[in-house]
């Protein structure tokens, strides 16, 4: 088995941090307080998962590089994978609702469903169901 890390972290710019994190909260999603202020929310996705949704000045200063305009072109995918059917459709439809929008229209295969939303900056989630029981996947 190859190189296994601790933690995962993901940096997001975001244009406003604190409606990004009500927008995450009314998804269902909690925040790590200690490492949440005014410029940067530590979105908790599971134990091991983590996304910065950090003030867009502040990203600038870590990265060094222009800031991609989410909702004129992509640079990533963030893929969470759910345990029903049904809670990918609750999630987009939570996002929706919570002022996202939903991106492309559900996909329906045979091992996997999803369905995929933007959120308040225009990055992209996908939200899928594998049936496990059928995957080939380790």
């Amino acid at each position: 088995m190859g190189r296994q890390t601790k933690h995962m972290y993901i940096n997001l710019p975001v244009k406003h941090v604190n409606e990004s994190r009500v927008f995450f909260e009314q998804l269902g999603f909690e925040f790590h307080q200690q490492y949440t202020n005014d410029q940067a929310a530590c979105l908790v996705i599971n134990d091991t998962f983590t996304v910065m949704l950090l003030a867009q000045k502040h990203f600038q200063s870590i990265s060094e590089k222009q800031i991609v305009d989410a909702r004129q072109a992509s640079e990533m995918i963030l893929s969470l994978q759910v345990d029903t059917r049904e809670e990918v459709d609750e999630l987009v439809e939570k996002a929706t609702a919570a002022g996202g929008s939903p991106f492309k229209e559900k996909q329906d295969h045979e091992l996997m469903y999803g369905w995929s939303f933007q959120d308040l900056d225009g990055h992209l989630w996908e939200v899928f169901y594998m049936d496990e029981s059928r995957s080939v996947l380790p």
